[in-house]
């Protein structure tokens, strides 16, 4: 007769370790839950006057609960931020070695960010607080705006090595002005969301400094990242209305 207490000791160990998995899996969905309800706070009442308390409020917990999941505020404001620049690497690789296309990811990224107007709210409302120095989200927004201000430039420089930037743009200025128009195309889409195509005008602005800016290769690319993407000029780039912005 052979020993079965292998096979009870394999299957009692198995249990919490599927007790485990099912904890993690519980405490991970949890998490995103606070991330989106920090979101809407966040957007729509700024990271001073947004409280805990309302993000709590939202997914049904306690202050203390939320606490044991992110231990402060700014510690949350932070992993919201990291999370929207997780979900944006997706739409711009600025270590590809076509210029072009990596300038294109910044104009998908834009028809993104049409789809999702409380990500753009968060952006707009905490980097304008961000401004003051003694803001949790100071350094993480001086960082964010020179990591994208010098990967654009390389991109412009890439184009320019190519042939294809037009006589008398600078790659350095050409950045900044691609970060200026992106934010000041989100403050106006925001405020009107009929006023402004997001990606439409960021494409435009591309096309007047870089020959043959293919806005057919454009759309097969928004086509190939998926359906939430809207093609520049599309009719679905903006919210039903002004009060799904604010949500």
């Amino acid at each position: 007769m052979t020993d079965s207490t292998p096979t009870v000791a394999r299957q009692s160990a198995s249990r919490p370790l599927r007790k485990r998995r099912g904890e993690y899996a519980k405490s991970a969905a949890t998490r995103e839950a606070i991330l989106d309800a920090a979101l809407e706070v966040f957007a729509h009442s700024g990271y001073r006057k947004g409280s805990l308390r309302d993000v709590a409020s939202r997914v049904g917990m306690s202050e203390a609960g939320l606490l044991h999941h992110f231990k402060t505020k700014s510690a949350l404001l932070q992993a919201v931020l990291d999370h929207r620049d997780e979900q944006s690497r997706g739409y711009v690789d600025f270590d590809q070695e076509d210029g072009v296309e990596a300038l294109r990811g910044l104009v998908a990224l834009a028809a993104h960010s049409a789809s999702t107007p409380g990500v753009v709210e968060l952006f707009c409302t905490v980097s304008a607080e961000a401004t003051s120095p003694d803001h949790p989200a100071h350094d993480y927004f001086i960082r964010r705006y020179a990591y994208v201000r010098d990967n654009a430039a390389a991109a412009f420089e890439r184009v320019a090595a190519a042939g294809r930037l037009l006589p008398g743009v600078d790659p350095m200025r050409a950045a900044v002005a691609t970060i200026a128009l992106m934010d000041g195309l989100q403050v106006q889409w925001l405020l009107d969301p009929t006023s402004t195509d997001m990606a439409e005008a960021l494409a435009e602005f591309f096309g007047g400094m870089i020959a043959g800016f293919d806005m057919g290769a454009l759309e097969r690319r928004l086509d190939a990242l998926g359906s939430d993407v809207a093609a520049p000029g599309g009719a679905d780039d903006a919210p039903a209305g002004v009060d799904e912005v604010v949500a």
